[in-house]
């Protein structure tokens, strides 16, 4: 879609408002309101100012101004809004070079694009997220210096068997690691997943499958088609909009918090990938599991850089509840052919022009921008050093010797120690200029003030262990 496209579409639809998007550090997108008679051709050009100093990790006071430049592809009339409005993506630009903002997520998964390219290995990367959820009907939360708590709620938890309702207690629901693929009544959620399948698929997005997931409480993932990184990335932060509103819509909430519930599986992110040169699959051989060497030396790179990869697909101290093992939890860096407990998968694939991998340890706290970028410049380390992953692991990986356990590496168990990895090992993420060390730095200093609060708050299981020691 072109500039003169957009126009075209806000004179169809008569749409009054347009609504510029953006991603902050940690990932979550932020928008400012414009009315569609300001969007002309030059808008496209110029773009619009705002404050940088406002976004947490981005600008000091002294150097605010920023332009959001508008990618008139991305245009997309919003389902949720009362009057029409059309939703615009946008870099984040320096008004003083007129290039993408060195922080800003969007830009860099550009140069992490670019560098592919210029690396002469492949001409895109394509990635296909499973964004997995859990849909609540009721979340309170309380933090103060004299105590805090959190309690989730679901007609669907297992937890509510002998709860008495007004108009009955109907006794279908999930049980605890029962929630994969039943049929309603027991998935209660089938018409509301459906209506997020539409509102992805209005909002441009290739709709693929929708099911409920293994946890009780209403657990869910709804995928969509893969794409290259950054359009994909783009659309996960549509995904993420699109499910909260129809949810919110419905009267529940839907969170994608890795491990909301104690003792189920939590949710992830497993993030499907290949490279594709000149039409040809690059993935496809005849390597184990059908791969190709560049796919097995692709595997290496992100084995090895995985535990600094942890800081941006793991991105918060909920991530590694459910990194652990005996909940499908993909802990070990090992790769296989259908094996869940191993933390890289080759999916079965009819058709080898499909052939992929599987990277199962990432989850949707991550900034999607960073995340795929970080994976992909993994994979590109792994190609150009020829790093093989060495054996595949297919055994079931949580029930393992002891000897033999201690041989496969793992990914990080706390959000400090992915940070600790990846402040030691960042080579490969500022080969071709994509990450910065400004960038890098800044994220690690926000990520630790997460890790502080969390570090100095009294847990509840702390009194109940210590407090009349």
């Amino acid at each position: 879609m072109t500039p003169a496209d957009v126009l075209k579409l806000i004179k169809e639809k008569e749409a009054k408002f347009a609504d510029l998007r953006f991603t902050d550090t940690i990932g979550k997108e932020h928008h400012v309101t414009i009315p569609t008679r300001l969007v002309d051709e030059g808008f496209f050009k110029d773009g619009k100012m705002f404050d940088g100093s406002s976004i947490a990790g981005w600008k000091g006071i002294n150097e605010s101004d920023m332009i959001l430049m508008p990618d008139p592809a991305t245009a997309v009339i919003d389902p949720f809004y009362e009057e029409t409005t059309v939703d615009l993506r946008c870099d984040v630009i320096e008004p003083m070079t007129m290039q993408g903002y060195g922080r800003d997520p969007r830009s860099l998964a550009k140069r992490a694009e670019a560098y592919l390219k210029s690396s002469g290995i492949a001409d895109s990367a394509l990635f296909g997220p499973e964004n997995e959820f859990f849909i609540f009907d009721n979340v309170t939360v309380s933090s103060s210096m004299n105590g805090c708590s959190y309690e989730v709620d679901s007609y669907e938890g297992a937890w509510n068997s002998g709860k008495t309702y007004e108009d009955g207690n109907k006794a279908h629901r999930p049980a605890v690691k029962g929630g994969y693929f039943p049929v309603p009544p027991v998935d209660s959620q089938q018409d509301i997943r459906t209506a997020m399948s539409m509102a992805c698929e209005e909002m441009g997005l290739k709709f693929e499958v929708h099911h409920h997931e293994v946890a009780t409480a209403g657990q869910g993932e709804i995928n969509v088609a893969a794409n290259t990184l950054t359009k994909k990335a783009d659309e996960v932060q549509i995904l993420k909009y699109a499910l909260q509103n129809v949810a919110h819509g419905y009267g529940k909430t839907l969170t994608f918090m890795p491990k909301p519930i104690v003792g189920d599986n939590g949710s992830g992110m497993h993030v499907h990938q290949s490279l594709q040169k000149e039409g040809k699959a690059l993935f496809a051989g005849d390597k184990y599991g059908g791969l190709s060497d560049i796919a097995l030396y692709y595997i290496g790179g992100i084995i090895k850089h995985a535990r600094a990869i942890n800081a941006f697909t793991n991105a918060s101290t909920n991530s590694y509840k459910r990194l652990v093992p005996g909940f499908e939890a993909p802990v070990k860096l090992a790769y296989s052919a259908r094996n869940r407990s191993a933390s890289i998968r080759i999916p079965w694939i009819a058709n080898p022009k499909g052939r992929r991998i599987e990277v199962r340890f990432p989850d949707a706290t991550a900034n999607p921008y960073f995340a795929f970028a970080s994976m992909l410049l993994a994979g590109i380390d792994g190609i150009q050093n020829k790093i093989h992953p060495g054996e595949p692991g297919d055994k079931d990986l949580y029930d393992l010797e002891p000897e033999e356990d201690k041989k496969i590496p793992t990914v990080c168990h706390s959000l400090d120690m992915a940070l600790e990895y990846l402040d030691k090992d960042r080579g490969f993420l500022k080969a071709g200029g994509v990450f910065t060390d400004d960038l890098i730095d800044a994220y690690i200093e926000l990520k630790m003030k997460e890790v502080t609060r969390v570090r100095m708050t009294t847990h509840p299981i702390e009194v109940e262990m210590y407090y009349s020691l």
